[in-house]
């Protein structure tokens, strides 16, 4: 006979709209900041014959839309349940950051592939119009990322947004460096060179990325919690026998679920166990979202199957 108790604990500190409100602003400013400076990289890109520049602007136009994405993602977290989407919209995180990655590696591919053919005919380059050009994104991509210094300590969407600005800044004054360059040697094919460089900083930055959001849109385990851990953790509760049918998955890019069959034959003090879980979960593996499932006999379990996680005495 199985005793199920569900039990749900949401500490999150604050609301989902909360945390839309709170970085607004940011996103807002970082749009229309990166959009501005997109248009004057691709006017000067075409008129200087810069391929880098161009490459720089699509790069940066894939971070408006990647800014785009993970903002409407952010709104469309905090968007109240409903009777069939019992998790909210919560997930539309993973999804954005996955578009993302995917768009992204599109983009260095075409990159590569014109920066190659640059070097059987490379063009003449204005190198002071990509000194300034340059240099501007340096400022615009320094500031944006300054708007997300704060939030991106606690929510991985956010730090996503704030790494890539980093990467961005550090970017352009690759950039700066290949019209010095250019202007002191005269030698035009350092523009594809740098080009090269560019797709390959955004294929490293995209490829954990990319790697990352896979594994969280198939529910796999988040790379930052250890299963083994949890299972032993929650195999030291008071009275818990032994841990088996743990599940662990993400609901979104900040936010962590569990299910879990605990066996404890004595029923007694169950809720304050439960609590104690809950308690537990939350501030060690940042897991919010918990249900578990008592049992007072693991061998009568009609669910138990071979690739389940068991830890903890007597198993």
């Amino acid at each position: 006979m199985h005793n199920h108790n569900h039990e749900h604990s949401h500490s999150h500190g604050h609301s989902h709209a909360d945390h839309f409100n709170t970085h607004n602003r940011a996103f807002a400013i970082a749009v229309a900041l990166n959009l501005g400076f997109v248009i004057i990289e691709a006017v000067f890109g075409v008129l200087s014959g810069s391929l880098a520049l161009l490459a720089d602007a699509g790069h940066n136009l894939s971070d408006v839309l990647g800014l785009l994405m993970a903002w409407i993602a952010s709104w469309l977290a905090g968007r109240k349940t409903t009777e069939r989407n019992t998790y909210g919209l919560k997930k539309t995180t993973i999804l954005a950051a996955l578009f993302n990655a995917l768009f992204l590696i599109a983009a260095v591919g075409g990159i590569a592939w014109e920066a190659i053919r640059r070097f059987g005919d490379p063009a003449e380059v204005a190198g002071m119009t990509v000194i300034v050009v340059a240099g501007i994104g340096v400022l615009i991509n320094g500031v944006t990322m300054l708007l997300f210094l704060k939030g991106q300590k606690g929510d991985l969407n956010i730090r996503g947004a704030f790494l890539h600005m980093a990467a961005d800044t550090v970017v352009s004054v690759g950039v700066v460096v290949a019209g010095v360059l250019i202007m002191a040697t005269g030698a035009n094919w350092i523009d594809p060179v740098v080009s090269l460089v560019i797709a390959a900083v955004i294929f490293i930055g995209t490829w954990q990325l990319l790697k990352d959001s896979i594994s969280l849109a198939i529910d796999a385990v988040p790379r930052t919690i250890n299963p083994a851990n949890v299972a032993d953790a929650l195999s030291r509760l008071p009275g818990v026998e032994s841990v088996h049918h743990l599940h662990i998955w993400a609901l979104s890019t900040t936010g962590n679920a569990l299910t879990v069959h605990l066996v404890k034959p004595d029923s007694r003090d169950d809720d304050d166990i439960i609590q104690q879980a809950n308690r537990m979960l939350a501030q060690d593996f940042n897991i919010a979202h918990v249900t578990i499932q008592w049992e007072r006999n693991h061998s009568r379990c009609p669910n138990k199957i071979d690739d389940d996680v068991d830890a903890g005495a007597g198993t």
